[in-house]
């Protein structure tokens, strides 16, 4: 039994706790809820189904019998109506609820008077449903009844026995699908050639999800190795702004950007974006190196991945990558799955929405999963603020900026930003932030310039990048320094036979 009124549920542990009468008048005073139900008597067994099936299809939930439906006010019901109510409580769940549901009931007494109290768990079989095949739901205080396909799959996925990611792609074969990214993963995760198996490729990646029995590629298979996902995924993108201000409102940004592609490729290209817009500060570096990122990068990897893991298939959205002048926000398609809470997470409480999503995730990137990504991010200290938003059905996380600086303040502690560039102590703040934020995009442009024409052909010159990107050869090699700098690029050989590389860092 699980009594909603004070009770926890951490994982499959359920504390069991009986209600007091003090208990009762509280939640009688606050009135009905998602989980609790006022009845004053029992009526039919078709009605009571309906609301049996809606606890069950939510989060579970109580039933207080003797309580006056739209005041709260305390009637209490008589010894025989308590064992009438008792007995058909126990008739319904059996007869007229499919698959069949378990309830608990106990009697309190306050004022001198009785009260039954029903307790229904939240369903673990997804979805019940009445005689009549009708399926109901929890909508505040009331109920509804679903006929949208979605949201019946939703039930199904939250009691495992559906899961999006292993959907199939019509139309799609193996030819759909990057040799280079799987080659890397078989290297990376076995250490060996996918060749030195001896095994046909189809029959290795339909073991690993990738390809399904069919020949076609599932979707979780396509997200993080498809030559071209995002013609088949349309909807899951990143959309990453950063603002001049601290509302979604404001007309100027600083950057705006639509990132697609596999899923690893759009967590590497968040952390890029992300990287180029906010501030590093030099805290006791040496002069001519990089500053440290304002908000801690394991706090942001971690979050970003958890947004790419934890995605609603089911509701296909673009993940929202938002900076502002006071924070970042990360909104995800899709609130906390399997009932979780958000003081769950914060103890590592985990359910994972897309098993086979974490599995690649933890082989391809640095995710580690199993609930414990919250608690570094906990760890780093940075203020973080987690909002599950059932009702917009999205999971937004918000970090606060702890940098914010006046134009002269952050003239004086952050100018090594833009290193090499023309001494700034000249300059006014004003003006600095304003030629700090036109460098940003012209560098992130020049960036995706570089790496597409060092992709192709790694001997380039810096000559060719200018001419390729319209800018001076000294400009270009202000680009190229400050990508050597963050990690995104290195150079092996020398000067006139060497060759660019793009590292594995947040390229």
């Amino acid at each position: 039994m699980r009594i909603l009124i004070k009770g926890h549920q951490y994982e499959d542990e359920i504390y069991e706790l009986s209600m007091t009468d003090k208990e009762l008048k509280e939640v009688c005073l606050c009135g009905e809820t998602t989980r609790v139900q006022f009845k004053r008597e029992f009526t039919t067994q078709k009605e009571m189904a309906k609301e049996m099936i809606a606890f069950a299809n939510t989060h579970g939930g109580t039933i207080l019998f003797g309580v006056e439906d739209k005041t709260g006010s305390l009637i209490g019901i008589t010894y025989e109506q308590l064992q009438y109510t008792s007995r058909e409580l126990g008739n319904t769940a059996q007869e007229h609820v499919r698959p069949t549901i378990y309830i608990e009931t106990e009697v309190v007494k306050a004022d001198e008077k009785h009260f039954l109290v029903c307790s229904i768990a939240e369903g673990r079989n997804k979805p019940y449903k009445n005689l009549q095949g009708e399926i109901w739901v929890k909508q505040g205080a009331d109920k509804r009844r679903i006929t949208e396909n979605a949201e019946i799959l939703a039930l199904f996925q939250s009691s495992g026995m559906y899961r999006p990611e292993e959907d199939t792609i019509k139309g799609t074969s193996m030819a759909d699908l990057e040799m280079v990214y799987l080659k890397d993963y078989f290297k990376t995760v076995y250490n060996r050639n996918m060749e030195d198996f001896g095994q046909p490729v189809e029959s290795m990646l339909r073991s690993l999800g990738i390809l399904a029995a069919n020949g076609n590629v599932t979707r979780a298979g396509m997200m993080f190795f498809g030559k071209n996902p995002a013609e088949h995924e349309r909807s899951f993108m990143v959309k990453a702004v950063a603002f001049d201000g601290t509302t979604i409102g404001d007309t100027s940004y600083i950057d705006s950007r639509d990132i697609s592609g596999t899923i690893p490729w759009m967590f590497r290209e968040s952390m890029t974006f992300l990287k180029s817009v906010l501030r590093h500060q030099q805290q006791g570096q040496n002069f001519n190196k990089v500053g440290i990122l304002e908000i801690s990068e394991v706090v942001l990897e971690e979050l970003l991945q958890n947004a790419f893991v934890h995605i609603d298939l089911l509701h296909a959205a673009a993940i929202r990558l938002l900076v502002f002048t006071d924070r970042v926000e990360i909104i995800n398609p899709g609130c906390l799955f399997g009932g979780l809470q958000v003081e769950d997470i914060k103890l590592g409480v985990s359910r994972q929405r897309n098993p086979l999503m974490a599995t690649l995730a933890s082989k391809t990137m640095i995710y580690r999963g199993l609930g414990s990504g919250i608690i570094r991010v906990m760890k780093e200290g940075v203020k973080v603020e987690f909002v599950n938003e059932e009702s917009a059905n999205q999971f937004k996380t918000i970090i606060w900026r702890t940098t914010q600086k006046s134009g002269k303040k952050f003239l004086k502690e952050g100018k090594e930003f833009l290193k090499g560039n023309e001494s700034t102590t000249q300059k006014s703040g004003k003006k600095f932030l304003k030629e700090d934020k036109e460098f940003r995009k012209e560098f992130l442009k020049a960036k995706e310039i570089i790496h597409s024409m060092i992709l192709a052909k790694p001997e380039t010159t810096t000559g060719d990048m200018a001419t390729k990107i319209g800018v001076s050869d000294r400009q270009v090699r202000k680009y190229i320094k400050k990508l050597i700098d963050l990690g995104f690029l290195k150079r092996e050989g020398g000067r006139k036979h060497g060759h660019w590389i793009v590292t594995d860092k947040d390229c």
